[in-house]
C-alpha cells in the first residue's frame, strides 16, 4: 500500500508519527512547526502545514529566535521533546544558522527545514540564490554543515525515506543529539511520490539508559573510596538524565560536596548540605576553594567549558584525578578521565550500591560546611545592600529570587547577568534555572523563554534581559501576544555592554566601545536616553519603569497580575558588580601596547597563565577479573 504525497506533505506526515520513551513514559517527540514562510517554503512545507492543522505552526518574526525557541522548549522538555523550524531560501535559512550552533554546542535537539535553490537547476540563478563557480551543488545552506549533527541535502522526494529516520537516530540520541538540517530545494518540496504506508507508521524511539562498563565503574568506586576531598562537579546531563533525587541521596550519603555548571545549576537544592553552588569563573568562593584542593572530580553531564575548569586553573591539587560520567565518550575521556560513558541515574544508582556506606572524612565534611556558611552570608550580604538608585545587579537578583515562587522559571543567556544568577541564584527547583551559557548568545532571552513557556505552561517564566540582548532580539514579545502565551520580562537597563565593559577594564581598555553614549570625541557624549517600556508597549506588552527597590517590588507584583506579556524595566549599574572568587579566565592581553593599563594587564596575565595545566593518565593499576558477585553488586 502506498499514499500519493508531495515530499513535503511526507515530511509532515512522519514527523507527526514519531514518539519517544524512557523509563516506559511515551510522549510526542514534535510539539509543532515555527516558521516564517518566504518562496523557498510557502508552497511546500507551507502547503503541508496547512493540510495538517494537528500539527500547530507558529508564526515567528525572526528566523534565529525561532530556533531559539525551539532549543528553549527542548531543553526544558529534558531533550524528550522538540519543535520543527522552517525558512525560506537565503536570509531566512542563514539567520538560523546561529540558532543551530546555539542548540548543538549545547547538545539540545532541534529540526531545521531551510528551504534551498532548486534541485532541477534550469532557472538557476533563482532569487537568493549563492552561485559558484566551483560546482553547482552549492548554496547557503552548506553552513549548516559545521553546527550540525546531522546535514542533509534532499535532492528527490524519495530520499526522505532514509533521511528522516537518520534525522531521528540523531535527534533522540543523548550522545549525539543537537541541530539536525534538513535542506530542502523548493522544487522537491513540491513533487510528488508513491511513499509506503509503512513510512507514516507510529514508530516509538526508545531513549536508552546506558550503563557503564562494569570493570570502569569498580575502579571509579576504590578511586572514591581511596580520596579524602573529592568533588562532584553536576553538569547539564544530571538535569536531562532525571538524576537530581539520586544525586541528592548519593551525595548525602557519601559527604562529597556538589559544584554546579550553569546547565548543572539547580541539580541539589540550594539548601542541600552538601551543595557548594556554581563552579568556575562565575563560580562561588565555597566550590572554588574546594576545586583547588580536590584529588577527585567526579564530573557528571558536563563537557567541562573554560568557564567551568576556570581555563583549566581551578584544580590544583597536583595528585588530582577524574571520573566522568557522560552519555557521550568525547566528553567522557576529557582530563585524561577514568570514562564511565554511560547514563548518569543509573551510573548513580550503581555507584551508590558499590560504596555502600562510605562517607568522607569528618575533616572534610566540616570543612564543607564552614565554606558553605560563609558563601551563603555573602550572598545574604550582596542581597542586602541598598545601592542607588541606579540598583546593583546584585540586589535586584536577590530582590527576584525572595519574590517569585519554587516553581518559577527564569531565563537568560549572555552578558554580567549569567555570572551573577550562577554565583547568587538559590535554585529550589531542577528547572528553575534556564541559561545558554555554551554559546553565550545574545538574544536568545525572549525566544527561548517563549519556548519554555510553550514546553510548560503551569509555571510563571521570568525572562531576565539586559539591555543590550533586548535590543538585538525583542520582536518574539510580538508572539507571545499572539499566541496568549504570557512571560514576564525584567529589562536590567545599564546604558551598554556592563559584561564586556568590566572585562575591558581588567584587560587594560577602559571601556572603550561598550557603553550607549553620543559620538562626542569618540563615544564618550551623554547616555543615549531609551525608553524600553515605551518600545515594549509599542509592541502590545504590558510595561513599567522601576527606579528604587521598592518600585521594583510592587512593578514585579503589577505585572504578575497581567494577562498579558509583561515587561518591567530597572536601571542597573554599569560600574557595579558582583566579584569573582578565587577564579580566573583566560583571555589574552596584547603583548605589545602604548597605554601603560594595558602593559600592567599584561604582566598580570602572564603571572596568572602559568597556573595552566594539562591533565594526564593516572598511573596504570592492576585489575582484578570481573566475576559474578562483582556484576551483582553493580547491578544493586
Amino acid at each position: 500500500m502506498t499514499r500519493r504525497l508531495t515530499m513535503a506533505q511526507a515530511i509532515i506526515q512522519f514527523l507527526k508519527s514519531q514518539s519517544v520513551a524512557r523509563d516506559g513514559r511515551e510522549q510526542t517527540f514534535f510539539g509543532g512547526c515555527l516558521g516564517i514562510f518566504g518562496h523557498g517554503n510557502v508552497a511546500g512545507i507551507g502547503q503541508a502545514l496547512q493540510q495538517n492543522p494537528d500539527f500547530p505552526y507558529y508564526l515567528f518574526r525572526n528566523e534565529q529566535a525561532m530556533v531559539h525557541a525551539a532549543t528553549g522548549f527542548a531543553k526544558m522538555s529534558n531533550r524528550l521533546r522538540t519543535l520543527v523550524c522552517t525558512s525560506s531560501i537565503g536570509p531566512g535559512a542563514t539567520n538560523m544558522v546561529t540558532g543551530a550552533a546555539l542548540a548543538t554546542i549545547n547538545r539540545i535537539p532541534v529540526l531545521l527545514l531551510p528551504g534551498d535553490i532548486f534541485a532541477r537547476r534550469n532557472v538557476a540563478p533563482v532569487l537568493q540564490q549563492l552561485e559558484s563557480t566551483a560546482s553547482q551543488d552549492v548554496s547557503v545552506n552548506d553552513c549548516f554543515r559545521p553546527v550540525s549533527r546531522y546535514w542533509d541535502r534532499i535532492q528527490r522526494p524519495e530520499q526522505i525515506l532514509t533521511a528522516l529516520p537518520e534525522a531521528m537516530r540523531v535527534l533522540t540520541s543523548p550522545a549525539e543529539t543537537g541541530a539536525v538540517t534538513l535542506a530542502l530545494p523548493q522544487d522537491v518540496q513540491t513533487e510528488a511520490y508513491d511513499y509506503p504506508e509503512e513510512f507514516f507508521e507510529h514508530r516509538v524511539w526508545t531513549i536508552a539508559r546506558s550503563r557503564a562498563d562494569i570493570g570502569l565503574l569498580k575502579q571509579a568506586a576504590e578511586w572514591i573510596r581511596s580520596s579524602q576531598r573529592p568533588l562532584i562537579i553536576a553538569g547539564g546531563g544530571v538535569i536531562y538524565s532525571e538524576a537530581t533525587g539520586e544525586l541528592s541521596e548519593f551525595a548525602s550519603r557519601t559527604g562529597i560536596p556538589v559544584a554546579e555548571t550553569h546547565g548543572g545549576k539547580g541539580s541539589l537544592h540550594a539548601d542541600h548540605p552538601q551543595s557548594v553552588g556554581a563552579m568556575g569563573v562565575t563560580g562561588t568562593s565555597a566550590a572554588n576553594q574546594l576545586a583547588a584542593d580536590a584529588d577527585l572530580v567526579i564530573a557528571i553531564g558536563t563537557r567541562f567549558s573554560d568557564f567551568t575548569t576556570a581555563s583549566k586553573t581551578a584544580f590544583q591539587n597536583p595528585a588530582v584525578r577524574f571520573v566522568n560520567i557522560n552519555v557521550a565518550e568525547f566528553d567522557a575521556f576529557k582530563h585524561a578521565a577514568l570514562p564511565l560513558t554511560a547514563d548518569a541515574l543509573q551510573t548513580l544508582e550503581e555507584l551508590g550500591s558499590a560504596l555502600s556506606s562510605w562517607q568522607v572524612p569528618q575533616t572534610y565534611q566540616s570543612e564543607i560546611a564552614r565554606l558553605r556558611t560563609a558563601w551563603d552570608e555573602e550572598v545574604d550580604r550582596i542581597y542586602a545592600r541598598r545601592h542607588g538608585p541606579p540598583l546593583s545587579q546584585g540586589e535586584v537578583v536577590g530582590l527576584l529570587n525572595t519574590t517569585l515562587g519554587p516553581r518559577d522559571i527564569i531565563v537568560n543567556a549572555a552578558g554580567s547577568l549569567p555570572g551573577d544568577l550562577h554565583k547568587l541564584w538559590r535554585t529550589r527547583d531542577p528547572k528553575g534555572y534556564h541559561m545558554d551559557y555554551g554559546y553565550s548568545c545574545m538574544g536568545y532571552e525572549v525566544a527561548g523563554g517563549l519556548g519554555v513557556k510553550m514546553a510548560d505552561p503551569s509555571r510563571e517564566v521570568y525572562v531576565l534581559v539586559g539591555d543590550g540582548s533586548y535590543l538585538m532580539m525583542a520582536q518574539e514579545i510580538v508572539t507571545s501576544l499572539q499566541e496568549k502565551i504570557k512571560l514576564n520580562i525584567v529589562l536590567f537597563d545599564n546604558h551598554g555592554f556592563s559584561s564586556i565593559g568590566g572585562l575591558s577594564r581588567a584587560v587594560g581598555s577602559g571601556g572603550f566601545g561598550t557603553e550607549y553614549r553620543y559620538r562626542e570625541e569618540g563615544l564618550t557624549g551623554p547616555v543615549i536616553p531609551i525608553d524600553f517600556a515605551a518600545n515594549a508597549a509599542s509592541l502590545g506588552a504590558y510595561a513599567v519603569a522601576a527606579r528604587t527597590y521598592e518600585q521594583l517590588g510592587a512593578a514585579l507584583a503589577d505585572a504578575k497580575k497581567q494577562d498579558r506579556t509583561s515587561v518591567v524595566v530597572v536601571e542597573t549599574d554599569y560600574n557595579d558588580r558582583v566579584p569573582g572568587y578565587h577564579s580566573w579566565w583566560d583571555v589574552p592581553i596584547a603583548e605589545v601596547s602604548e597605554s601603560q593599563a594595558v602593559r600592567a594587564a599584561r604582566e598580570a596575565y602572564i603571572e596568572a597563565i602559568k597556573k595552566e595545566r594539562y591533565f594526564w593518565p593516572a598511573p596504570a593499576e592492576k585489575t582484578e577479573p570481573v566475576v559474578a558477585e562483582q556484576v551483582q553488586l553493580a547491578k544493586g
